[in-house]
Protein backbone atom coordinates (compact mmCIF):
# COMPACT_ATOMS: atom_id res chain seq x y z
CA UNK A 1 0.00 0.00 0.00
CA UNK A 2 1.22 3.55 -0.26
CA UNK A 3 0.55 6.71 1.68
CA UNK A 4 -3.24 7.99 0.36
CA UNK A 5 -3.11 10.85 2.28
CA UNK A 6 1.15 12.25 0.83
CA UNK A 7 -0.63 14.31 -1.75
CA UNK A 8 -1.39 17.77 -2.27
CA UNK A 9 -4.06 19.64 -0.57
CA UNK A 10 -5.83 20.53 -3.75
CA UNK A 11 -8.95 18.74 -6.26
CA UNK A 12 -8.78 18.88 -9.85
CA UNK A 13 -8.70 22.51 -10.31
CA UNK A 14 -6.44 22.75 -6.53
CA UNK A 15 -3.15 23.91 -7.82
CA UNK A 16 -0.34 22.22 -5.87
CA UNK A 17 1.52 19.10 -7.24
CA UNK A 18 1.89 15.38 -6.16
CA UNK A 19 3.53 15.04 -2.79
CA UNK A 20 3.96 18.85 -2.56
CA UNK A 21 3.59 20.09 1.35
CA UNK A 22 0.97 22.55 0.68
CA UNK A 23 0.87 25.24 3.02
CA UNK A 24 -2.83 25.52 5.18
CA UNK A 25 -3.40 27.61 8.33
CA UNK A 26 -6.10 26.93 10.67
CA UNK A 27 -9.49 28.92 10.11
CA UNK A 28 -12.64 30.06 11.93
CA UNK A 29 -14.22 27.18 13.37
CA UNK A 30 -17.50 26.84 12.98
CA UNK A 31 -20.50 25.41 15.05
CA UNK A 32 -22.18 22.26 13.66
CA UNK A 33 -24.76 23.16 10.95
CA UNK A 34 -28.31 21.52 12.40
CA UNK A 35 -31.90 22.88 10.79
CA UNK A 36 -34.24 21.44 14.19
CA UNK A 37 -37.95 21.91 13.88
CA UNK A 38 -41.10 19.55 13.00
CA UNK A 39 -40.89 17.38 9.91
CA UNK A 40 -43.95 18.15 7.46
CA UNK A 41 -46.59 15.42 7.77
CA UNK A 42 -46.00 12.20 6.31
CA UNK A 43 -43.00 13.33 4.70
CA UNK A 44 -40.37 13.62 7.40
CA UNK A 45 -39.88 13.56 10.99
CA UNK A 46 -37.65 14.51 13.81
CA UNK A 47 -36.84 12.63 16.84
CA UNK A 48 -36.32 14.70 20.07
CA UNK A 49 -35.99 13.84 23.76
CA UNK A 50 -34.93 16.40 26.72
CA UNK A 51 -31.53 17.46 27.67
CA UNK A 52 -30.38 17.51 31.41
CA UNK A 53 -31.93 21.17 31.38
CA UNK A 54 -35.47 19.86 30.23
CA UNK A 55 -35.09 21.05 26.40
CA UNK A 56 -35.65 19.33 23.39
CA UNK A 57 -32.79 18.43 21.43
CA UNK A 58 -32.75 16.36 18.23
CA UNK A 59 -31.74 12.94 17.79
CA UNK A 60 -31.57 12.75 14.55
CA UNK A 61 -33.82 13.21 11.35
CA UNK A 62 -35.59 10.51 9.76
CA UNK A 63 -37.22 10.36 6.09
CA UNK A 64 -39.96 8.32 4.83
CA UNK A 65 -39.41 6.85 1.70
CA UNK A 66 -41.45 4.42 -0.29
CA UNK A 67 -40.44 0.41 0.71
CA UNK A 68 -38.04 1.93 3.70
CA UNK A 69 -39.74 2.54 7.01
CA UNK A 70 -38.33 5.03 9.24
CA UNK A 71 -35.26 5.03 7.39
CA UNK A 72 -32.36 7.44 9.14
CA UNK A 73 -31.05 10.29 6.75
CA UNK A 74 -27.88 10.41 6.48
CA UNK A 75 -25.34 13.16 8.11
CA UNK A 76 -24.00 15.10 5.13
CA UNK A 77 -21.06 17.47 4.67
CA UNK A 78 -20.58 20.06 1.61
CA UNK A 79 -16.99 20.48 0.86
CA UNK A 80 -16.14 24.03 -1.57
CA UNK A 81 -13.88 27.07 -1.20
CA UNK A 82 -10.89 28.06 -3.25
CA UNK A 83 -9.56 26.43 -5.67
CA UNK A 84 -5.98 25.53 -5.34
CA UNK A 85 -6.71 25.38 -1.01
CA UNK A 86 -7.49 21.75 -0.46
CA UNK A 87 -10.61 20.57 -1.19
CA UNK A 88 -9.36 16.94 -2.37
CA UNK A 89 -7.05 16.80 0.82
CA UNK A 90 -9.98 17.52 2.65
CA UNK A 91 -12.58 14.94 0.77
CA UNK A 92 -9.30 12.05 0.93
CA UNK A 93 -9.80 12.70 5.01
CA UNK A 94 -13.61 11.90 5.28
CA UNK A 95 -12.93 9.09 2.84
CA UNK A 96 -10.44 7.80 5.12
CA UNK A 97 -12.48 8.28 8.10
CA UNK A 98 -15.37 6.03 6.72
CA UNK A 99 -17.25 8.64 5.06
CA UNK A 100 -19.35 8.40 1.51
CA UNK A 101 -17.70 10.98 -1.25
CA UNK A 102 -19.21 12.48 -4.22
CA UNK A 103 -16.60 14.77 -5.89
CA UNK A 104 -18.24 17.37 -8.04
CA UNK A 105 -21.95 16.32 -7.81
CA UNK A 106 -24.23 18.83 -9.30
CA UNK A 107 -25.36 20.69 -6.78
CA UNK A 108 -28.82 20.17 -8.00
CA UNK A 109 -28.40 16.56 -7.33
CA UNK A 110 -27.55 16.57 -3.24
CA UNK A 111 -30.72 16.15 -2.07
CA UNK A 112 -31.13 13.05 -4.36
CA UNK A 113 -28.26 11.91 -2.99
CA UNK A 114 -29.35 12.30 0.41
CA UNK A 115 -32.37 10.68 -0.35
CA UNK A 116 -30.48 7.38 -1.44
CA UNK A 117 -28.61 6.88 1.22
CA UNK A 118 -31.82 7.00 3.54
CA UNK A 119 -32.56 3.93 1.67
CA UNK A 120 -29.79 2.69 1.95
CA UNK A 121 -30.68 1.68 5.30
CA UNK A 122 -28.06 2.64 7.49
CA UNK A 123 -25.25 1.72 4.99
CA UNK A 124 -24.56 4.92 3.84
CA UNK A 125 -24.86 6.72 7.36
CA UNK A 126 -22.40 9.99 6.38
CA UNK A 127 -22.32 11.46 3.27
CA UNK A 128 -19.93 13.80 1.95
CA UNK A 129 -19.66 15.89 -1.68
CA UNK A 130 -17.22 18.16 -3.08
CA UNK A 131 -18.96 21.06 -5.10
CA UNK A 132 -16.86 23.40 -7.47
CA UNK A 133 -19.20 26.17 -8.00
CA UNK A 134 -17.45 28.27 -11.13
CA UNK A 135 -20.95 29.43 -12.68
CA UNK A 136 -23.67 32.03 -11.35
CA UNK A 137 -26.53 29.15 -12.52
CA UNK A 138 -23.98 26.35 -10.69
CA UNK A 139 -24.02 28.51 -7.81
CA UNK A 140 -28.33 29.38 -7.77
CA UNK A 141 -28.58 25.74 -7.77
CA UNK A 142 -26.24 25.10 -4.51
CA UNK A 143 -28.31 27.89 -2.92
CA UNK A 144 -31.67 25.60 -3.89
CA UNK A 145 -30.31 22.84 -2.79
CA UNK A 146 -29.50 24.04 0.43
CA UNK A 147 -32.80 25.84 1.05
CA UNK A 148 -34.38 22.13 0.07
CA UNK A 149 -31.91 20.17 2.93
CA UNK A 150 -32.82 22.81 5.37
CA UNK A 151 -36.59 22.10 4.66
CA UNK A 152 -35.83 18.42 5.17
CA UNK A 153 -34.17 18.78 8.43
CA UNK A 154 -30.84 17.27 7.55
CA UNK A 155 -28.16 17.73 9.54
CA UNK A 156 -25.80 19.09 7.33
CA UNK A 157 -22.57 21.08 8.05
CA UNK A 158 -20.39 23.57 4.99
CA UNK A 159 -16.73 23.28 5.30
CA UNK A 160 -14.90 26.01 3.38
CA UNK A 161 -11.12 25.99 2.32
CA UNK A 162 -10.03 29.45 2.21
CA UNK A 163 -6.63 30.30 1.12
CA UNK A 164 -4.98 33.80 0.81
CA UNK A 165 -4.54 35.27 -3.05
CA UNK A 166 -0.08 34.62 -2.84
CA UNK A 167 -0.74 31.18 -1.89
CA UNK A 168 -2.95 30.22 -4.31
CA UNK A 169 -0.84 31.81 -6.90
CA UNK A 170 2.07 30.42 -5.89
CA UNK A 171 0.19 26.44 -6.03
CA UNK A 172 -1.61 27.44 -9.78
CA UNK A 173 2.32 28.93 -11.08
CA UNK A 174 3.73 25.83 -9.33
CA UNK A 175 1.91 23.12 -11.26
CA UNK A 176 1.54 25.71 -14.08
CA UNK A 177 -2.43 25.02 -14.39
CA UNK A 178 -4.54 28.60 -15.31
CA UNK A 179 -7.30 29.24 -12.87
CA UNK A 180 -10.60 27.38 -13.68
CA UNK A 181 -12.32 31.16 -14.06
CA UNK A 182 -9.47 33.26 -15.30
CA UNK A 183 -10.23 33.44 -19.13
CA UNK A 184 -8.15 35.51 -21.02
CA UNK A 185 -6.86 37.20 -17.89
CA UNK A 186 -4.24 36.45 -15.24
CA UNK A 187 -4.35 34.31 -12.15
CA UNK A 188 -4.98 36.61 -9.68
CA UNK A 189 -8.06 37.71 -12.28
CA UNK A 190 -9.64 34.45 -11.56
CA UNK A 191 -9.10 34.13 -8.28
CA UNK A 192 -11.18 37.46 -7.70
CA UNK A 193 -13.71 36.26 -9.48
CA UNK A 194 -14.00 32.76 -7.78
CA UNK A 195 -13.73 34.83 -4.33
CA UNK A 196 -16.52 37.01 -5.47
CA UNK A 197 -18.92 34.06 -6.39
CA UNK A 198 -18.49 32.04 -3.13
CA UNK A 199 -18.28 35.02 -0.51
CA UNK A 200 -21.90 34.25 0.30
CA UNK A 201 -21.05 30.46 0.45
CA UNK A 202 -18.58 31.01 2.79
CA UNK A 203 -20.29 33.20 4.86
CA UNK A 204 -22.62 30.51 5.74
CA UNK A 205 -19.94 27.67 6.16
CA UNK A 206 -20.13 26.52 9.56
CA UNK A 207 -16.50 25.73 9.06
CA UNK A 208 -13.78 27.98 7.57
CA UNK A 209 -10.07 26.36 6.90
CA UNK A 210 -7.30 28.91 6.00
CA UNK A 211 -4.84 26.62 3.99
CA UNK A 212 -2.71 29.30 3.49
CA UNK A 213 0.53 28.22 6.17
CA UNK A 214 -0.25 24.75 7.19
CA UNK A 215 1.15 21.83 5.28
CA UNK A 216 -1.08 18.77 3.34
CA UNK A 217 -0.17 16.95 7.11
CA UNK A 218 -1.37 19.46 9.01
CA UNK A 219 -4.78 20.11 6.93
CA UNK A 220 -5.79 16.41 7.42
CA UNK A 221 -5.18 16.97 11.06
CA UNK A 222 -7.63 19.86 11.48
CA UNK A 223 -10.47 17.49 9.40
CA UNK A 224 -9.38 14.75 11.83
CA UNK A 225 -10.40 17.41 14.89
CA UNK A 226 -13.44 18.16 13.35
CA UNK A 227 -14.45 14.82 12.80
CA UNK A 228 -13.01 11.61 13.86
CA UNK A 229 -14.83 12.14 16.93
CA UNK A 230 -12.74 11.15 20.47
CA UNK A 231 -11.26 8.20 19.07
CA UNK A 232 -7.88 7.95 17.73
CA UNK A 233 -7.34 7.63 13.75
CA UNK A 234 -7.58 3.99 12.81
CA UNK A 235 -4.00 2.59 11.26
CA UNK A 236 -4.37 -0.25 9.17
CA UNK A 237 -1.60 -2.56 8.41
CA UNK A 238 -0.58 -5.03 5.68
CA UNK A 239 2.59 -7.05 6.61
CA UNK A 240 3.72 -8.86 3.58
CA UNK A 241 5.98 -11.99 3.19
CA UNK A 242 8.12 -12.06 0.07
CA UNK A 243 11.15 -13.13 -1.98
CA UNK A 244 14.26 -11.34 -2.58
CA UNK A 245 14.69 -13.50 -6.09
CA UNK A 246 11.06 -12.12 -7.28
CA UNK A 247 11.42 -8.42 -6.16
CA UNK A 248 10.92 -5.90 -4.11
CA UNK A 249 7.32 -4.94 -3.01
CA UNK A 250 6.73 -1.79 -4.97
CA UNK A 251 3.94 -0.70 -2.10
CA UNK A 252 6.07 -1.49 0.70
CA UNK A 253 6.88 1.46 3.41
CA UNK A 254 8.87 -0.57 5.45
CA UNK A 255 11.32 -3.53 4.73
CA UNK A 256 13.06 -6.11 6.42
CA UNK A 257 15.44 -9.03 5.57
CA UNK A 258 15.02 -11.90 7.59
CA UNK A 259 18.17 -13.49 5.62
CA UNK A 260 20.27 -13.23 8.91
CA UNK A 261 18.35 -16.23 10.12
CA UNK A 262 19.58 -19.94 8.59
CA UNK A 263 17.23 -21.05 5.90
CA UNK A 264 14.92 -24.39 6.47
CA UNK A 265 15.15 -24.65 2.57
CA UNK A 266 18.19 -26.62 3.74
CA UNK A 267 17.09 -28.88 6.33
CA UNK A 268 15.74 -31.67 3.72
CA UNK A 269 12.80 -32.84 6.51
CA UNK A 270 11.39 -28.78 6.77
CA UNK A 271 12.23 -27.96 2.85
CA UNK A 272 8.58 -28.93 1.37
CA UNK A 273 6.81 -27.29 4.49
CA UNK A 274 6.23 -23.59 4.52
CA UNK A 275 6.08 -20.88 7.33
CA UNK A 276 2.55 -21.63 8.16
CA UNK A 277 3.71 -24.99 9.70
CA UNK A 278 4.70 -25.22 13.05
CA UNK A 279 7.57 -27.17 12.22
CA UNK A 280 9.39 -25.02 10.40
CA UNK A 281 8.00 -22.02 12.79
CA UNK A 282 9.43 -23.68 15.69
CA UNK A 283 12.74 -23.73 13.73
CA UNK A 284 13.14 -20.38 12.89
CA UNK A 285 11.94 -18.93 16.22
CA UNK A 286 15.03 -21.19 17.91
CA UNK A 287 17.64 -19.63 15.99
CA UNK A 288 19.49 -17.12 17.95
CA UNK A 289 18.76 -13.55 17.14
CA UNK A 290 15.32 -14.56 16.20
CA UNK A 291 12.90 -13.63 18.96
CA UNK A 292 14.89 -10.57 20.22
CA UNK A 293 14.48 -9.36 16.39
CA UNK A 294 10.53 -9.98 16.73
CA UNK A 295 10.52 -8.24 20.23
CA UNK A 296 12.32 -5.10 19.39
CA UNK A 297 10.86 -4.87 16.06
CA UNK A 298 7.95 -5.41 17.51
CA UNK A 299 8.70 -2.13 19.31
CA UNK A 300 9.47 -0.05 16.66
CA UNK A 301 6.52 -0.54 14.72
CA UNK A 302 4.49 0.68 18.21
CA UNK A 303 6.46 3.54 17.67
CA UNK A 304 6.01 3.84 14.64
CA UNK A 305 2.47 3.31 14.30
CA UNK A 306 2.09 6.27 16.61
CA UNK A 307 3.86 8.85 14.99
CA UNK A 308 1.63 7.61 11.50
CA UNK A 309 -1.44 8.00 13.53
CA UNK A 310 -0.21 11.64 14.62
CA UNK A 311 0.29 12.47 11.07
CA UNK A 312 -3.13 11.68 10.08
CA UNK A 313 -1.50 8.00 7.99
CA UNK A 314 -4.12 5.54 8.10
CA UNK A 315 -2.54 2.79 5.79
CA UNK A 316 0.75 1.04 5.56
CA UNK A 317 2.76 -1.50 4.14
CA UNK A 318 5.49 -3.88 5.97
CA UNK A 319 7.48 -6.23 3.55
CA UNK A 320 9.42 -8.64 5.43
CA UNK A 321 11.58 -10.71 2.86
CA UNK A 322 13.68 -13.49 2.67
CA UNK A 323 15.31 -15.53 -0.54
CA UNK A 324 12.43 -17.15 -1.79
CA UNK A 325 9.36 -16.21 0.34
CA UNK A 326 8.40 -19.14 1.37
CA UNK A 327 9.55 -20.13 5.40
CA UNK A 328 11.44 -17.18 7.51
CA UNK A 329 9.57 -14.24 5.82
CA UNK A 330 6.11 -16.21 6.09
CA UNK A 331 6.96 -16.94 10.00
CA UNK A 332 8.25 -13.51 10.93
CA UNK A 333 4.75 -12.27 9.23
CA UNK A 334 2.46 -13.82 11.01
CA UNK A 335 4.09 -13.34 14.22
CA UNK A 336 4.34 -9.49 13.41
CA UNK A 337 0.89 -9.55 12.52
CA UNK A 338 -0.12 -11.14 15.18
CA UNK A 339 1.24 -8.36 17.49
CA UNK A 340 0.25 -5.77 15.87
CA UNK A 341 -2.86 -7.39 16.18
CA UNK A 342 -2.98 -7.03 19.50
CA UNK A 343 -1.82 -3.41 19.84
CA UNK A 344 -5.63 -2.61 18.16
CA UNK A 345 -3.78 -2.47 14.56
CA UNK A 346 -6.21 -3.27 12.06
CA UNK A 347 -3.90 -6.10 10.30
CA UNK A 348 -3.71 -8.09 7.23
CA UNK A 349 -1.44 -10.52 6.15
CA UNK A 350 -0.45 -11.00 2.38
CA UNK A 351 2.60 -14.04 1.24
CA UNK A 352 3.23 -12.58 -2.20
CA UNK A 353 5.31 -15.44 -3.30
CA UNK A 354 4.21 -18.88 -1.06
CA UNK A 355 3.70 -21.42 -3.25
CA UNK A 356 5.61 -19.31 -6.94
CA UNK A 357 8.66 -22.47 -6.23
Amino acid sequence: MTDRHAHDATGDTDATGDGADTTSAPGDGGERGTTDGPAAQGEHSEHTEPDKDGAQVSTGATIDTPGVPEAAIPELVIISGMSGAGRSTAAKCLEDLGWFVVDNLPPALIPTMVELGARSQGNVARIAVVVDVRGRRFFDNLRESLADLESKHVTRRIVFLESSDDALVRRFEGVRRPHPLQGDGRIVDGIAAERELLRELRGDADLVIDTSSLNVHELRAKMDAQFAGEEEPELRATVMSFGFKYGLPVDADLVVDMRFLPNPHWVPELRPFTGLNEEVSAYIFNQPGAKEFLDRYAELLRLIAAGYRREGKRYVTIAVGCTGGKHRSVAMSEKLAARLAAEGVETVVVHRDMGRE
